[in-house]
């Protein structure tokens, strides 16, 4: 079936409408950042860089680190870009641009999300790698697709509801296992991750400025769900949207955060850059073993 051009928006140089990568231009390893100045950080630790692309929030680079070849792209802030990033990359990978149709073979990508977040338990702490094994949305972008109970975890899903007493007027939110694969690369030097993501850094994490909360006892709440041996251990803005795209597509995904907050023991580390540039050093180094 052939996508249609108000589908899939292909520039005039044959790339990709938002991101601006050609196919030729995208690696199978592909590491993804929120802030476009981190991407540099990360190519820092290429041997040799093939292309560089920007285009608003969407810097990226090709290069490669001992032979491999690494995509390294931003995202910006929040799960509404995982929803474009997601969609590009895999169109890149698995559309063919001159005919619009899906390739008969199909590529799959190993994606690593780096970013910060915001522990929840007194037990991790400040400057710890979590690595996302299993991913709660918010954010409620996986429920504007159809199949979703097929990626999905709906037993756990209706424990928390029902737990933290959700309100209807909020988006379902979601949970989805991050990709077993990815999650071998780097568990040795990692805690052990359930991780949320937030359609926002203030009121949908807990925080208080000047407007009251719907849920008041949100934190208090998250911090004692149990199901089995699962339990919430950080905050982020983007995994869950970037675990569920790779599940329905096919696509090896996982997110790892440091620790910048202790969200129970009101704690921060402000002075977090020298702890990004060696969970950066240790992610492209794992990446170039693929």
């Amino acid at each position: 079936m052939r996508i249609p051009e108000s589908e899939l928006i292909i520039n005039d140089d044959g790339s990709v409408f938002h991101i601006h990568l050609r196919p030729e231009d995208l690696a199978d390893n592909v590491i993804l950042v929120g802030d476009p100045g981190r991407v540099e950080m990360v190519a820092e630790y290429l041997d040799e860089i093939e292309v560089r692309h920007a285009s608003r929030e969407f810097v990226s680079v090709t290069g490669r680190r001992d032979g491999k070849r690494i995509t390294v792209l931003s995202h910006g802030i929040g799960p509404d870009n995982i929803d474009i990033v997601m969609t590009e990359l895999d169109a890149l990978a698995n559309v063919d641009f001159a005919t619009r149709e899906v390739k008969p073979v199909h590529r799959a990508l190993n994606i690593i999300r780096i970013g910060t977040s915001g522990a929840l338990h007194a037990d991790i702490p400040l400057g710890s790698f979590i690595l996302s094994h299993i991913n709660v949305g918010f954010d409620g972008v996986m429920n504007w697709y159809g199949n979703r109970e097929k990626v999905t975890m709906p037993e756990v899903e209706e424990a928390f509801k029902k737990h933290m007493g959700w309100l209807p007027i909020l988006p379902s939110p979601y949970f989805v296992r991050d990709s077993q694969k990815m999650i071998d690369l780097l568990s040795d030097v990692t805690v052990k991750g359930v991780t949320i993501s937030a359609p926002g850094f203030y009121g949908p994490q807990g925080r208080v400025v000047r407007i009251p909360l719907a849920m008041p006892d949100m934190l208090e709440k998250i911090e004692t769900f149990r199901f089995g041996e699962y339990r919430i251990t950080n905050f982020e803005m983007e995994g869950s949207p970037l675990a569920g795209f790779a599940a329905h597509l096919g696509h090896n995904a996982t997110t790892v955060c440091c620790a910048i907050a202790n969200r129970y023991l009101k704690s921060s580390n402000p002075d977090y850059k020298p702890l990004i540039r060696k969970l950066v050093e240790l992610v492209v180094e794992r990446m170039a073993t693929l």
